[in-house]
């Protein structure tokens, strides 16, 4: 099998001229003979100025050559998309697939060995561990890291739970405009990815579990020297297995290893886009993910992590606290420790080794969890046939059991012209429905899930209400919110025949969603609604038209149907 420049030759019908012409052209960079016969790491370079949650990224990518020089081998960086989560129009989420594209393609088109990714911003890590389950080549994760907390009147503050939770105090007229400017400027003091446990995190925290970074990896924050030796340690294991050839991702990304994820996301307080992220990652390994499983895992394994938007710490705490490892290791049997990593052995070892900190209370022992049970559950019924997800550990209690009057909107469009209308019949016992803000309807799949409460309701001091939609919500968000009903409503789902006025049943610890109407009634309001028009206008063409066609809903992944893998 060739190695190193030889590997992948461009197509001339001569492999030797192939060669020559390479190397003629790579020698213009200055390259030695000696350097381009070691093997070659790829390293993705997802900087960008829109990105500021890789703003560190040139450091990193400066130590992973480093390491990877420091092992024998020769780096060679190479620029992917790079996606961040406030910069992206409509939403991150419908460029999720096409950056898994870019890089999937671009890792096969240019001669490498082993490929070391870095990223972090919500929807980036998940693409490229897309895209190396489906090229399969030696793959070393490296996360950006979190941000450093912020403070305001003695007061710790997080990007971006407490950006949501300061935002709302401000339509409540609690915070004036002048404060919530000064707020604004300390929310996010450093680069680096949301430091609570939203969808950045999460996505960290699962890739160390699945073994495809190396040990704490997830919770360095990213201004501190240890995510820069970090990245040089990941060089180094990165060039030692471009010349073993593996672990590959195939070899990682086991139905043990998805589950050792899926136990973590429950314990962590994980944010639901992770499981839509785990299971599009999965479909590319040819790994099933059930959300029956999920939820039964839910019910068995306690939140142990105490990080908002579930509890009251930042990932820096988790670090120092023992991060990952620790936690791993407080889960005991419940994680199969067998399960491989990308630093060669397996989990035993690096929970053997994990540190323990005397007197951290922010991964917690099963004996005093911060819940009982774990951060989500899956809901179903005759809204969501297919299942509906709510994370019920950033919940209201009490309105975990609640029947209240659906108040709808037809879109984002529309909750946004009417959610704060004075007018607007609404009531604090009410559930606000929004639909066609999934992967189709929006198109996207936005984080409109987090439905605003409105503003007539906020001054008088209502903090939550139930809120239903087929979109998504921030894993830095709280409430409670039932997200990702599916089918959704674009794509023929239940939630099109709902109707201002109708009563909806929500009750969590039976698992269901229900709308309370006949199934005659169901069946004459179906047969009335119009038929979808075949491709909208947004869809017309390019990339836009490839995700209308071809994204599959949020129990698939919203991966597209044409790059998934057979099961098994």
């Amino acid at each position: 099998m060739s190695k190193g420049l030889r590997k992948g030759l461009t197509s001339y019908g001569d492999a030797g001229f192939s060669l020559f012409l390479r190397k003629a052209f790579i020698k213009a960079m200055g390259y030695s003979d000696d350097a381009l016969d070691r093997p070659i790491v790829g390293i993705t370079n997802t900087y960008s100025d829109y990105n500021p949650c890789h703003g560190n990224a040139p450091a990193l990518i400066e130590a992973a050559k480093r390491g990877v020089m420091l092992a024998g081998a020769m780096p060679m960086v190479f620029p992917t998309i790079s996606i961040h989560e406030s910069f992206a129009h409509p939403t991150s989420m419908f460029l999720r697939n096409l950056m898994a594209m870019d890089t999937e393609e671009m890792i096969r088109a240019q001669p490498m060995d082993a490929v070391i990714v870095i990223g972090g911003c919500d929807k980036t890590l998940p693409a490229q561990i897309m895209a190396a389950a489906s090229v399969d080549l030696p793959t070393v994760v490296i996360p950006v890291g979190p941000m450093v907390v912020g403070h305001h009147k003695g007061e710790v503050l997080g990007a971006c739970t407490d950006c949501r939770r300061l935002w709302s105090a401000h339509r409540a007229g609690e915070i004036d405009a002048a404060e919530i400017e000064v707020v604004n400027g300390r929310l996010a003091p450093s680069v680096g990815t949301c430091m609570v446990m939203g969808t950045a995190s999460t996505m960290a925290c699962i890739t160390e579990t699945m073994g495809l970074s190396l040990p704490m990896s997830a919770t360095i924050p990213a201004p501190h020297a240890e995510r820069v030796r970090l990245a040089e340690a990941s060089g180094r294991r990165a060039a030692e297995m471009a010349v073993s050839g593996g672990p590959k991702p195939s070899e990682l990304m086991t139905p043990a290893s998805f589950r050792n994820a899926q136990v973590v996301m429950q314990a962590i307080g994980g944010s639901t886009n992770g499981l839509i992220h785990l299971t599009a990652m999965a479909n590319r390994a040819g790994v099933a993910i059930d959300l029956k499983t999920f939820d039964a895992i839910g019910r068995e394994v306690p939140v142990l992590v105490d990080l908002k938007p579930s509890g009251e710490h930042y990932m820096e705490h988790f670090h120092h606290a023992g991060g990952v490892p620790k936690l791993l290791r407080e889960l005991g049997a419940l994680i199969d420790l067998e399960a491989r990593t990308v630093a060669g052995g397996t989990l035993r070892e690096i929970v053997a080794a994990a540190e323990e900190v005397p007197s951290q209370n922010v991964i917690r022992g099963a004996a005093s969890p911060i819940k009982p049970v774990g951060a989500m559950a899956v809901l179903r019924g005759n809204l969501a046939p297919r299942g509906a997800l709510i994370k019920h550990s950033a919940a209201t209690p009490r309105l975990l059991t609640h029947t209240g009057r659906a108040v709808v909107f037809d879109s984002v469009a529309d909750m946004a012209a009417r959610i704060d209308d004075p007018a607007l019949d609404v009531t604090a016992e009410d559930i606000l429905v929004l639909r066609n803000a999934g992967p189709k309807g929006a198109p996207g799949m936005p984080e409109a899930g987090y439905l605003p409460i409105p503003k007539k309701l906020g001054r008088q001091g209502v903090k939550d209400m139930v809120r239903i939609s087929d979109a998504r919500m921030s894993g830095t968000a709280f409430g409670t919110i039932v997200l990702h009903i599916t089918p959704e409503a674009a794509d023929g789902g239940p939630l099109a025949l709902v109707e201002s006025g109708d009563m909806i049943r929500l009750d969590v610890s039976a698992r269901s969603i229900e709308l309370l109407v006949d199934e005659a009634e169901f069946v004459r309001r179906r047969a009335a609604l119009p038929p979808p028009p075949p491709r909208p206008a947004w869809a017309e063409r390019g990339y836009a038209r490839l995700f209308h066609d071809s994204v599959t809903q949020a129990d698939e992944g919203c991966d597209f149907d044409f790059m998934m893998r057979p099961k098994g």
